[in-house]
């Protein structure tokens, strides 16, 4: 059988009975993740980022400088996603910017960063 025809090709299996061993991010969510990195790097806001896969969260860290705390950090925690969303943005001194079920309304007032006045 070729891995084309395989609808579980790529994916990760637990055994039955286990729970997965960490918490990751799926493809799409990295992607969003990393587009919106490149677009803050472009416009000079951030240079370096770390990611931490946990047990119960997996988090995506945004820094100006290696040395210093992360200006932002994006945290996704699945055992959240029945109450108020497994999705939580938070600020340089550690404050929950934003929490919510979608991640591009967690992203959102980081995208707004990168809006900027266009005059005629």
């Amino acid at each position: 059988m070729s891995a084309g025809s395989n609808p579980l090709a790529g994916t990760v299996v637990a055994f039955p009975g286990r729970g997965p061993l960490q918490v990751g991010f799926d493809r799409l969510e990295l992607q969003r993740i990393l587009d919106l990195y490149g677009r803050m790097v472009a416009a000079g806001f951030w240079r370096d980022y770390a990611m931490d896969f946990g047990k119960e969260a997996a988090n995506f860290s945004a820094f100006r400088r290696a040395a210093e705390r992360p200006q932002a950090r994006v945290e996704k925690r699945p055992a959240l996603r029945g109450k108020q969303g497994m999705w939580t943005l938070f600020g340089e001194a550690g404050q929950v910017l934003k929490r919510g079920h979608e991640l591009a309304g967690v992203l959102s007032p980081l995208e707004r960063k990168l809006l900027k006045i266009v005059e005629d």
